[in-house]
């Protein structure tokens, strides 16, 4: 498998289905799997477990790499860990059942540990 190349927006997962608020990526990366686990684990000690937050992407590519100072050749290297394929557009997560500035803070404490720019979105339907 290619690595290929992360152009254009996201095709799916670009509307809140679950909760009220959520972050959108503006651009595109990878997000490995331990960074979207650091985002998770810092939202929801912010919210003190209150509410639901769903996360929104799966890391399903490996990544691998080659151990330091092996010559070119003899076949792919290992799995060196799993990433998730992030374009612009996408829901990366999303909270319910908290008042707006508790998601709001939450958000920003878990978009802190991204490598991605994000936007905090909410939902059409919510009244203040």
């Amino acid at each position: 498998m290619q690595k290929g190349r992360m152009k254009g927006v996201s095709q799916r997962g670009h509307r809140l289905s679950n909760g009220t608020f959520g972050i959108k990526s503006l651009d595109s990366n990878f997000l490995t799997a331990r960074q979207i686990e650091a985002a998770r684990i810092a939202a929801t000690r912010y919210m003190k477990r209150e509410g639901s937050l769903w996360i929104k992407i799966f890391p399903d590519k490996p990544i691998t790499k080659k151990p330091l100072e092996v010559r070119m050749g003899k076949g792919k290297g290992a799995v060196e860990y799993w990433a998730a394929v992030v374009k612009p557009g996408r829901i990366l997560f999303e909270v319910g059942g908290v008042p707006f500035d508790v998601a709001k803070e939450a958000l920003r404490l878990a978009a802190q540990k991204l490598p991605v720019k994000t936007k905090f979105i909410v939902a059409r339907d919510y009244q203040a």
